[in-house]
C-alpha cells in the first residue's frame, strides 16, 4: 500500500492548496456526469469542464510540489493525501445532484474562480500569473455556459423552477465558506502572492445576483451554518470520494500509463 504523503504547511501552499483542491474536487463531481447527461451535448461540456478544472488543478499542485521539503509531483499531491490534508471548499465535494443541481453549482464557482484568477494574473509569483492568465479564459466559459443553463431552468417549466429553488436553497448555506478570511489569506495577501478571498464577496455577490434575478430566482437568506472544508474539516461525502479518487493509485504504487 502505498504512504500518504504531506504537502507543506507554509501559508504560501496552503493558499495554493485551497484553490487546487477545489479545482480538482469539483473535476472529479463533473467527470461523473461522464455518460449521464441529459443530452450528449452537455456530456462532452461538463467533461470539458471537467478537464478545465483538473488541468488548473495540475498546474498549481505542480507549484505546491516545488514548495515542499521532499519535492512532490501532483499526481502525489492529487491521490496519496489524508482526507484533512484536502483544503477545498465543501461546496465541492456534495454529491454530484441533478442537472439543476450541477449547473448552480458549476455557475456559482465558476464566478468565484474567474474573480480569483484575475487578481492572480497580478501575482507576484510570475508562473501563477502564467496559470491564472490562461485559467481566466477557461472560468469565463464555464460561467457562461452554466449561467445560461440556470436562467433556462430558473425560468422554464414548473418543475425545472422547482428544481432550481431547491438546488439554490442547498448550495446557498455553503457559500459564505469561500470568502471567510484568516491566516493564511493574510500572508498571501502581504507577500503579493494573490487576493484575500474575503474581497472577493462583494463582486461575486454582484454576479450572482444580477444572474439569479435573470433566472426568476431569489438570493436566499444567509443562515449562521458554515462549512469548513478549506481548513481540512470535510462533508461526510469527502471520504467516500477519496476511496474512488486514490483506489488505484494506493492499489498500484507508482503505476503510470
Amino acid at each position: 500500500m502505498q504512504t500518504s504523503v504531506q504537502p507543506s504547511r507554509d501559508a504560501s501552499a496552503q493558499y495554493l492548496l485551497r484553490l487546487a483542491d477545489t479545482c480538482l474536487i469539483l473535476g472529479q463531481r463533473l467527470a461523473e456526469w461522464c455518460g449521464h447527461a441529459p443530452i450528449l451535448e452537455e456530456d462532452i461540456a461538463l467533461t470539458n469542464t471537467s478537464l478545465d478544472l483538473i488541468g488548473q488543478a495540475r498546474a498549481l499542485l505542480t507549484q505546491v510540489g516545488q514548495r515542499s521539503a521532499v519535492p512532490l509531483d501532483e499526481d502525489q499531491l492529487a491521490f496519496l493525501r489524508e482526507e484533512r490534508d484536502y483544503l477545498n471548499v465543501t461546496m465541492v465535494e456534495l454529491p454530484r445532484g441533478d442537472f439543476a443541481f450541477t449547473v448552480l453549482r458549476n455557475v456559482m464557482i465558476a464566478t468565484f474562480l474567474k474573480l480569483v484568477w484575475q487578481r492572480l494574473a497580478d501575482s507576484s509569483d510570475a508562473e501563477l500569473a502564467a496559470i491564472a492568465g490562461k485559467a481566466v479564459k477557461e472560468a469565463r466559459y464555464h460561467q457562461q455556459h452554466a449561467g445560461d443553463w440556470v436562467v433556462r431552468l430558473g425560468d422554464g417549466t414548473d418543475e425545472s423552477r422547482q428544481r432550481m429553488e431547491s438546488a439554490l436553497a442547498t448550495l446557498w448555506r455553503y457559500t459564505p465558506e469561500l470568502f471567510e478570511a484568516d491566516s493564511v489569506d493574510e500572508q498571501a495577501a502581504a507577500m503579493g502572492l494573490g487576493p484575500r478571498w474575503s474581497e472577493l464577496q462583494a463582486p461575486w455577490l454582484e454576479e450572482m445576483r444580477a444572474l439569479l434575478s435573470e433566472a426568476s430566482l431569489s438570493v436566499p437568506a444567509d443562515g449562521a451554518f458554515r462549512s469548513t472544508g478549506k481548513r481540512g474539516l470535510h462533508s461526510e461525502h469527502m471520504g467516500h470520494m477519496l476511496t474512488e479518487m486514490q483506489y488505484l493509485q494506493r492499489a498500484y504504487p507508482g503505476g503510470v500509463w
